[in-house]
């Protein structure tokens, strides 16, 4: 059976969290975890679940890319930066 060590516990974004603060939402804390007995490393993103005035899911995870972009949304099926999730975020909003 695998057994699995919490690394370190993911918080959420304060920025997010303060656009979203006036949204139905709930938010699932990331982790990353250590496979014990192996050097193998997983990842689990922070999730923030929109449930209204839209539907979204948010993940955003802990990388480092080139292209700086560590939120994606399921539902568009993109990744985005945390400016541009910003924008739209407060489109939904309007």
């Amino acid at each position: 059976m695998f057994e699995f060590e919490i690394l370190q516990e993911l918080k959420p974004n304060d920025e997010i969290l303060e656009i979203i603060k006036s949204y139905e939402y709930t938010v699932k804390n990331g982790k990353i975890k250590h496979l014990k007995s192996t050097n193998l490393q997983f990842i689990e993103p922070t999730e923030y679940l929109i449930t209204y005035p839209t539907t979204l899911t948010i993940y955003e995870y802990k990388v480092n890319e080139l292209a700086n972009k560590s939120f994606y949304i399921k539902e568009h099926k993109q990744k985005y930066n945390l400016k541009e999730l910003k924008q739209i975020l407060i489109k939904i909003k309007i």
